[in-house]
C-alpha cells in the first residue's frame, strides 16, 4: 500500500483507517534525507513528523544519506511503514540511489511493506521527476545522470496544489505532462492518494 500527501501534517491521523493494526503496534520510519539540504529552521518538517507521533505510531528516524545497502535493507526488514518527508526531490532521489533504497524498495512495498509519502516523499515515488525539474533545485544533485524516479506508481505527483505558489508554475508543467503523455494527480495539502491493491483513489479529510 501507498499513501502519499502534499502535507502529512494534515492527514496523518487518516492513515490508521487504511491499517489492520492499531497504531501504537506499527512500526514506522521517518526519512528526513529530503529536507537536508533545506535552509531555515524546518518548522514544517517537525510538524510532519510530530503529526505521525500524534497519531500513535511508533516513530525512528532514518536517514538514507551515507547509508549501505546493508543498512538500508536491516532498516527495512525491521519497520511496517517507511514515510519519506518533503524537501529536495532530486537530492532525495540521488541518495535513494547512492544508498541502494531505489534498488530494493519494490519488493519491500511488493511484500506488504507500506510507503507513504509527503511532498517531495510522494514524487519520487513515481515514474520520473523531469517534470518538476523547473520547479526545485537539481543542482542539489549533481551525481544524477537521469531523473528516474522509484516507479512504485505510474502517476506524477503534483504536491500542494490550490498554493497560489505553484499556480502558475504547475500550469505550465500539465501543458508539458500533455505533450508527454504522462499521467499526473494534483493534491491539495487535505488530500491523499491512496493505492491498495492496484486501485487508485484521492482522498480527503
Amino acid at each position: 500500500m501507498l499513501f502519499l500527501t502534499s502535507s502529512v501534517t494534515c492527514v496523518a491521523k487518516k492513515l490508521i483507517s487504511h491499517l489492520s493494526k492499531p497504531p501504537a503496534e506499527i512500526r514506522l520510519t521517518f526519512i528526513p534525507t529530503a529536507s537536508e539540504v533545506k535552509k531555515g529552521d524546518l518548522l514544517w518538517l517537525k510538524k510532519e513528523r510530530q503529526s505521525l507521533v500524534d497519531a500513535g505510531f511508533q516513530v525512528t528516524d532514518f536517514t538514507v544519506t551515507g547509508k549501505t545497502k546493508a543498512e538500508v535493507t536491516a532498516m527495512l526488514e525491521n519497520t511496517d511503514i517507511v514515510f519519506v518527508s518533503g524537501g529536495n526531490s532530486f537530492y532525495l532521489l540521488q541518495e535513494m540511489r547512492k544508498s541502494g533504497f531505489a534498488n530494493v524498495i519494490h519488493q519491500y512495498v511488493d511484500n506488504g511493506l507500506i510507503y507513504g509519502g509527503s511532498s517531495a516523499g510522494s514524487i519520487v515515488a513515481g515514474p520520473d521527476l523531469t517534470l518538476l525539474a523547473a520547479l526545485d533545485a537539481t543542482v542539489e544533485a549533481p551525481e544524477l545522470t537521469d531523473f528516474k524516479g522509484l516507479g512504485l506508481v505510474d502517476v506524477v505527483v503534483f504536491p500542494h496544489w490550490g498554493s497560489d505558489h505553484f499556480r502558475e508554475k504547475y500550469t505550465q508543467r500539465m501543458m508539458d505532462a500533455y505533450k508527454r503523455g504522462q499521467k499526473i494527480i494534483l493534491l491539495t495539502d487535505d488530500q491523499y492518494l491512496l493505492v491498495d491493491n492496484g486501485t487508485y483513489s484521492i482522498q480527503s479529510i
